[in-house]
């Protein structure tokens, strides 16, 4: 893999809310409000895009880590941000929708570079969308995930709706979300919610190590794969069939399938270069 001079070595920022570290090719994007165990808030949500879009612009960056700082990954919205209204106006949760999460939501889904996520502690509300939006998702075994919405009065949002049915079935999603109870790490591994379930020491190594497994790939095969399996979930097969075919077609044009042939036939690493 050619890794571009300024990822040579780990280089790290905070970016407001988020941590922000490029590390052979993986945009490591930490969520930072331990104290508030990395709910968000208005300020989080806007340092959240701009990292997605900061690590989307680095032709250097080949994936993307999702994590959270603390004994937290991510309690969803931060309740304190809905301070009561004068002359008992109600709040529209819709505007923040609208506003914030589903554009992130989209934005996530629509990307060509993986996303890997490590669920460090509680995943709540948001924040189990924000985990199961991600292509591989790994979690410590003291990692649990809650949609609490219905304990608060509310429905499922950001996505939850739509993804946990397809990854877990209609009856374990519907029982997940109508309870409000919260399914551990090792039994959300056995639903085929997450990838892997692991010990708490070993979450970010081994996640780190699957994401930079990931950035030698070549750029356009991860990003084609993993489109193609997100339009499965809509599509007819005729409708699939023929969006493989394009895809064939299009990465069949690309350098780095004549370098994986020839370093295949030279029985060696291929070298992608994403062209």
């Amino acid at each position: 893999m050619a890794i571009h001079p300024k990822t040579a070595k780990k280089v790290s920022e905070i970016m407001d809310s988020i941590g922000y570290t490029v590390d052979d090719g993986v945009a490591i994007l930490t969520l930072n409000r331990p104290d508030q165990l990395n709910s968000f808030n208005a300020a989080m949500r806007r340092a959240l895009n701009e990292a997605i879009d900061k690590a989307v612009a680095d032709e250097a960056v080949r994936c993307l880590l999702i994590t959270g700082a603390g004994r937290g990954f991510c309690a969803g919205q931060d309740l304190g941000e809905r301070k009561p209204l004068p002359n008992g106006e109600k709040h529209d949760l819709s505007l923040t929708l609208d506003a914030d999460y589903n554009p992130l939501m989209r934005k996530l889904d629509a990307l060509e570079k993986p996303i890997v996520c490590a669920v460090n502690g509680v995943a709540a509300g948001a924040g189990v969308s924000l985990a199961l939006s991600s292509d591989i998702c790994f979690a410590s075994e003291k990692a649990r995930f809650i949609l609490s919405f219905v304990n608060i009065g509310l429905a499922p949002d950001c996505g939850a709706t739509w993804i946990l049915p397809r990854l877990i079935g209609p009856q374990r999603a519907l029982a997940f979300a109508l309870s409000g109870e919260a399914v551990p790490a090792r039994q959300a591994e056995q639903w085929g919610m997450i990838w892997q379930c692991v010990g708490e020491e070993e979450l970010m190594p081994t996640a780190l190590a699957f994401a930079k497994n990931l950035a030698t790939k070549a750029p356009g095969s991860l990003g084609a794969i993993r489109q193609a399996m997100r339009a499965a979930w809509r599509n007819s097969l005729s409708e699939q069939l023929d969006l493989e075919r394009d895809t064939q077609q299009r990465l069949g044009y690309t350098d780095d399938y004549g370098e994986g042939v020839t370093a295949f036939r030279e029985r060696r690493t291929p070298r992608f270069t994403g062209r």
